[in-house]
């Protein structure tokens, strides 16, 4: 029996470029040992290369690939192969990746892939877009301040309305993860300082009201070939030293977090986030894969804090140990999202382009 033919696509022009890379080789090297697996790498100037391993630095082997529209093949290297893919398993996040950009391009390239749609995946990125859909399907969400780059502010009337929301603050770039450009502010004198830094990568940002001393908690969310939405259990991740869960502490400082599986709260409390969880995935027209992040405050409120169509996807991050504690270990889980998503493509083509 000829295996299914599965191209993982990583790295990415994404300030999580890194993160890809190392969260693709788990992928690959687990979906090996069942699949045909080409590892598709996109390096920081878009360039697509066909590689040997996964890795940041291109050898003597990768191939210069494109993605092509073609009934024969998906993919054409420059030396002339021409490579029909089944499906393909993008494990990009950021920009380019986990916004709708990659997404759209499968669906013109007319070919079955793992995880969130167009839509979802745009929607999903956008902290603010994701946050008014959790609240109007009735999650709650912390308040906060939208501001734009192109437009122009006056610092002390800011200061002023950052003062009615209430310190500590958190300013964050409104369509990034990995908490990269995120800030914690505490006085009015440090506000400036988190725009500017929020401000280097991306147009929009968000400031938002914080929670002192808040919990973040975790909640991975799939959805299998039949239509169904489940949830695991909830995690809790501790930062060891920083004053939130930033990037260092995610990526950079050995020990720079706790992880509790499942987290230590009420049975009750998780169930609700659990809900929450279903209910954005739902709201949101979620497909495949993702992770739905929550803070809970000190006297036990829960308030949204964003979605992750697109979460990170090595062996030890959040996703797949959340998935293991709910019983479903990684290489089930990897079948159920490419079964998902041969079977939505299947259904497509069901569906009529003429009147």
């Amino acid at each position: 029996m000829q295996k299914i033919k599965v191209a993982v696509v990583y790295g990415g022009k994404s300030t999580e470029h890194e993160v890809s890379v190392h969260s693709a080789k788990d992928v690959c090297d687990i979906l090996a040992k069942k699949y045909e697996v080409l590892k598709i790498f996109i390096d920081k100037q878009g360039l697509w290369y066909l590689q040997k391993e996964c890795s940041t630095k291109l050898s003597s082997e990768d191939k210069p690939v494109s993605p092509i529209i073609s009934k024969e093949a998906n993919l054409y290297t420059k030396d002339g192969q021409q490579i029909k893919v089944d499906v393909f398993f993008p494990v990009l996040h950021g920009a380019m990746g986990e916004d709708g950009t990659i997404q759209g391009l499968f669906e013109i390239l007319d070919v079955a892939y793992v995880g969130c749609g167009v839509l979802t995946s745009a929607m999903g990125i956008n902290k603010e877009i994701s946050k008014l859909m959790a609240s109007f399907y009735g999650v709650p969400i912390v308040p906060y301040i939208k501001l734009k780059k192109s437009g122009k502010y006056d610092l002390s009337l800011l200061q002023e309305a950052a003062k009615q929301l209430g310190y500590p603050l958190f300013v964050k770039p409104v369509s990034l993860g990995s908490s990269i450009g995120v800030s914690r502010v505490d006085k009015k004198e440090d506000l400036e300082k988190a725009i500017k830094e929020a401000f280097k990568y991306d147009e929009v940002l968000l400031i938002e009201k914080g929670i002192d001393k808040a919990r973040e908690v975790f909640c991975a969310v799939i959805g299998d070939y039949q239509g169904e939405i489940h949830t695991s259990l909830c995690g809790e991740l501790k930062s060891a030293n920083n004053a939130f869960f930033d990037y260092d502490a995610k990526y950079n400082i050995a020990g720079g977090c706790d992880m509790f599986i499942p987290a230590p709260l009420e049975e009750s409390l998780q169930d609700k986030m659990r809900k929450a969880s279903y209910e954005v995935f739902k709201a949101l027209q979620g497909k495949g894969l993702a992770r739905v992040d929550f803070l809970v405050s000190q006297d036990g409120e829960f308030y949204f804090s964003e979605i992750n169509t697109l979460p990170g996807m090595s062996l030890t991050s959040l996703f797949p140990q959340l998935m293991a504690a709910s019983s479903k270990e990684y290489p089930q889980v990897l079948d159920i999202l490419i079964n998902s998503a041969l079977v939505r493509k299947e259904n497509q083509k069901n569906l009529s382009i003429n009147k």
